[in-house]
């Protein structure tokens, strides 16, 4: 199994699957795959059509059973230093480089090794595979992919969402908003401030108000929260404005970005600054130039993955890995959507995210080794009565 494997992986990093760029050819790789072993698949895709997600299942089209869920696209290469072609693999002792090896295509590589096994049992719960698209900028697959499951009316029970863990058992992550607000003035010379408004200077009240409420959401942190930091966080990561020295700026944008440990989180700092931008700055601008506004733009919502008491998954996991310790981590994953559509969810898959976006990503055999095997014994939990 593990030969196959690496020769599913050489075809996978050999597919340039940059967010930016389609991922099409990946995808229809998958599914002619999948459908030759007797899958029933399902794709949808984005609004230009050259991006798109699949869903195949292999059992009983039943409620119920388990998804393996991966995302197809991988971070840019311009201006790293490889040491070898990023879309071309390359063996080195256990490690198997390329783009994508760890995250997370070695995933995706055991599970299509896997499926030929899982097609082979009679399976009495489907076993799913959802592969997604723009994971990397925002998660933007996935919600296409699930609201067409929703649609279907089936209702898997269980998600695996692989990222790279080591093979550990995640069940909680913070979740990632990001948002670029954009301020239009009214210019002017600089020697009759009055006379404008200055969009850099109402930009940095915005910003202002921003880092006020990043201190104040820190009180609001859950007294078991296991996160670190504990509270939810929030960063202005970019400002860009203005032409020169002696030119009251008609426009200026600020890049910024929360990370939530709860959703009331998230709903109290959207509101917070959506209030402070209608009530406090528009009103000031709008007295001197009318046409003057500001814009808020969603670069991205990904929900968290919030720990559970009680997560079928998590529980599934821990007896397919033998794994005996529950975490948390930094990073954000698409697990948080699928739990907020009902499905008990958790993070598990192979590689280090160490790894992950640097120049060299690397994969060991031993890791897809641990991977292949989980997937091995997940498949009595689907056949049994």
């Amino acid at each position: 199994m593990l030969s196959r494997a690496e020769e599913i992986l050489r075809d996978l990093i050999a597919f340039p699957t940059i967010s930016a760029d389609s991922n099409l050819a990946l995808i229809d790789y998958a599914r002619e795959m999948l459908e030759g072993l007797g899958a029933t698949t399902q794709t949808t895709r984005d609004a230009t059509g050259a991006k798109a997600n699949l869903f195949a299942t292999i059992g009983p089209d039943i409620d119920g059973g388990v998804v393996l869920s991966g995302h197809t696209d991988v971070v840019p290469v311009a201006g790293q230093d490889w040491s070898s072609d990023p879309f071309e693999m390359t063996c080195r002792g256990d490690a198997l480089f390329g783009r994508g090896a760890c995250d997370m295509k070695g995933f995706i590589a055991c599970v299509l090794t896997m499926a030929t096994c899982f097609a082979g049992a009679a399976l009495t719960r489907p076993l799913h595979i959802a592969l997604t698209y723009d994971e990397e900028t925002g998660c933007l697959g996935a919600p296409v992919l699930l609201a067409a499951l929703a649609k279907s009316g089936r209702k898997p029970r269980i998600c695996i969402v692989d990222e790279p863990t080591e093979m550990r058992i995640i069940e909680g992550h913070k979740g990632c908003c990001e948002y670029t607000t954009r301020f239009d003035g009214h210019e002017g010379h600089s020697s009759a401030p009055d006379a404008g408004v200055n969009a850099v200077e109402y930009a940095a009240r915005y910003m202002n108000e921003l880092i006020a409420i990043g201190e104040a959401v820190k009180s609001r942190a859950p007294e078991a929260s296991r996160f670190d930091p504990p509270w939810t966080t929030l960063s202005i990561g970019r400002i860009t404005g203005g032409v020169a020295h002696n030119v009251i700026p008609n426009s200026c944008t600020v890049d910024w970005e929360f990370r939530p440990v709860q959703a009331a989180d998230a709903d109290y700092i959207r509101e917070r600054i959506r209030d402070f931008a209608a009530d406090e700055l528009l009103p000031r601008m709008r007295a001197i130039a009318p046409d003057a506004g500001i814009h808020l733009e969603t670069i991205g919502e990904v929900d968290g993955l919030e720990p559970m008491d009680q997560n079928a998954a998590a529980t599934l996991v821990t007896e397919l890995t033998g794994g005996n310790t529950r975490d948390v981590v930094a990073f954000g994953t698409e697990a948080g959507l699928f739990q907020n559509h009902g499905i008990a969810t958790v993070v598990c898959g192979p590689g280090s995210i160490a790894q992950a976006h640097k120049p060299d990503e690397f994969i060991t055999r031993d890791q897809l080794h641990q991977c292949l095997a989980m997937l091995e014994r997940l498949i009595p939990r689907l056949t049994s009565g």
